[in-house]
């Protein structure tokens, strides 16, 4: 393979004790950022190929396989420039997004009690108009999901859905109901979802970009 190590005005430091090469990237292209962009080599014996990831204060880890050489993980890099100031600016994008004000310990607990009075009337709501049988609705703080549900009609919901907008709340109550229709995500599964939530896809993306801020794991 040939490879050509090419990162303009850079500095390149090298480490034989911990057998790391740091690449501080500069690009006229490249937008301000926050932080000084740095390419950190590691080589991992398990590795099968060259990966790239990038951390969340915008360092890149490149990791090298046994095989790899150095050179050509630098020009990896390099190769995927591109991709790499992609996710550095959705990172300094996510920064600058207005973060939900942290609830205090007993708006909390008015939060929660408002989810129990709440969320499950909305669900019977939804489960009547679509015709789907719920044998047990629960509010729970759940870790890793917004909501959940079993084949004998029990629903599990998040409470923190009560403190988002109506239509993406009512997008997970749905996508819950029909998984009492279909218990998978196959495409008749998102055309039952589309026909009874037309605008599923933006509730799906008012999701994906504030998950950081209000999953129930960033808490």
């Amino acid at each position: 393979m040939r490879a050509t190590f090419r990162v303009r005005r850079s500095e390149v430091i090298w480490s034989s004790r911990r057998d790391r090469m740091r690449v501080c990237l500069s690009s006229p292209t490249q937008p301000s950022l926050p932080f000084e962009p740095v390419v950190v080599f590691v080589r991992h014996s398990r590795a099968r190929r060259y990966v790239i990831r990038v951390a969340g204060d915008g360092t890149v880890r490149v990791t090298l396989p046994r095989w790899g050489s150095k050179r050509e993980a630098a020009a990896f890099a390099e190769q995927e420039r591109a991709w790499i100031e992609k996710q550095q600016r959705r990172l300094e994008l996510a920064r600058r997004r207005p973060q939900p004000a942290a609830n205090a310990p007993e708006d909390e607990r008015e939060l929660r009690n408002r989810a129990t009075r709440e969320l499950p009337r909305r669900l019977l709501e939804l489960a009547a108009q679509y015709g789907i049988a719920v044998t047990r609705v629960s509010v729970r703080n759940q870790r890793w999901r917004w909501g959940s549900c079993s084949r004998n009609g029990h629903v599990c919901l998040n409470w923190r859905l009560v403190k988002m907008p109506d239509s993406v709340r009512d997008y997970v109550m749905i996508h819950e109901l029909m998984h009492l229709k279909r218990m998978d995500h196959s495409p008749k599964f998102w055309k039952l979802v589309a026909a009874a939530c037309p605008d599923f896809r933006a509730a799906r993306a008012w999701l994906r970009a504030y998950s950081k801020e209000w999953s129930p794991v960033s808490e």
